[in-house]
């Protein structure tokens, strides 16, 4: 008979990991930078679960000039619901920590992995539309370039580099997810 439990070590990491998750709500999330001559300092927007931070007046006046549209906080629905989804994250850890049941756990391994790619799919649509709907009275106008920055990584944009990498929040969610699946494959392995 195959054992339905979560291991004790397993249950204290889960534990603590939800607890962890509690952390992205204070921390940003995700940064890109621009580096270009003219900033020698470069200029940075933060993104938190529910706010954007950073030097955003300074880009929103750069972005003006090739069309592209300003950002605000408001434009976001995702940062109303991104805060109630860690609480969720966190308290199904927690949950899944103290019922120590397999099932509770692959369960919670799908939907954190789903958020996962459903969260980068999201971004990468606000990135492709603030890159491509650009404003056709802009003062500057290159045919046939858009500016969408990348996802994760670089990208030249004109005479700006622009680096998409992910802040603190967002590498607690990446040792989040890894500490799941090495428990999720702990815990299968000690099925056979």
């Amino acid at each position: 008979m195959k054992n339905k439990q979560i291991g004790n070590t397993a249950r204290v990491i889960l534990f603590f990991t939800g607890l962890l998750l509690i952390a992205v709500l204070f921390v940003p999330i995700w940064r890109i930078e621009l580096n270009a001559p003219q900033y020698p300092e470069g200029l940075s927007m933060s993104i938190y679960a529910n706010r954007i931070g950073g030097n955003v007046d300074i880009i929103n006046g750069l972005n003006h000039y090739i069309g592209m549209r300003t950002i605000h906080d408001k434009d976001f629905p995702e940062f109303v619901i991104i805060p109630y989804i860690i609480y969720f994250f966190s308290f199904l850890f927690v949950l899944t920590a103290v019922v120590a049941n397999k099932k509770l756990l692959y369960g919670l391994f799908i939907l954190f992995v789903s958020f996962g790619i459903i969260a980068m799919a999201d971004f990468w649509k606000w990135e492709y539309q603030y890159g491509h709907d650009l404003n056709p009275d802009a003062a500057i106008k290159v045919p046939g370039m858009s500016y969408q920055p990348p996802l994760i990584g670089y990208k030249q944009l004109l005479n700006f580099g622009a680096y998409s990498i992910p802040d603190i929040g967002g590498w607690i969610f990446i040792f989040v997810g890894i500490v799941l699946l090495v428990i999720l494959f702990s815990q299968s392995r000690s099925n056979k």
